[in-house]
């Protein structure tokens, strides 16, 4: 299983406007990921009510996984996202 820890990079968390950002990245990426507080059990990264739920606040350390062929490339690209709290998600990594 391909795993990415990072630090959230929106101040204000993953709840609205970044979670929807998050959630639309996550379901383009066409690979299955999961997400979950560095503490508590994964989600299922494309459903907006999951990532809503975790109420990851800005810095705190959330997981990134999949077993998904392609998944390292997808996790690095989410990864990025989110640790720099970007508007949309990178086309590069």
């Amino acid at each position: 299983m391909a795993e990415r820890r990072v630090n959230v990079g929106w101040a204000e968390g993953l709840h609205a406007r970044p979670a929807s950002i998050f959630v639309r990245a996550a379901t383009a990426s066409g690979v299955p990921v999961t997400i979950a507080k560095a503490d508590g059990n994964p989600v299922n990264a494309a459903s907006m009510l999951a990532v809503l739920g975790l109420g990851a606040q800005g810095g705190e350390e959330i997981v990134l996984a999949s077993d998904a062929e392609g998944a390292d490339v997808a996790l690095d690209r989410l990864a990025k996202l989110v640790s720099e709290g970007l508007d949309e998600l990178p086309e590069t990594v």
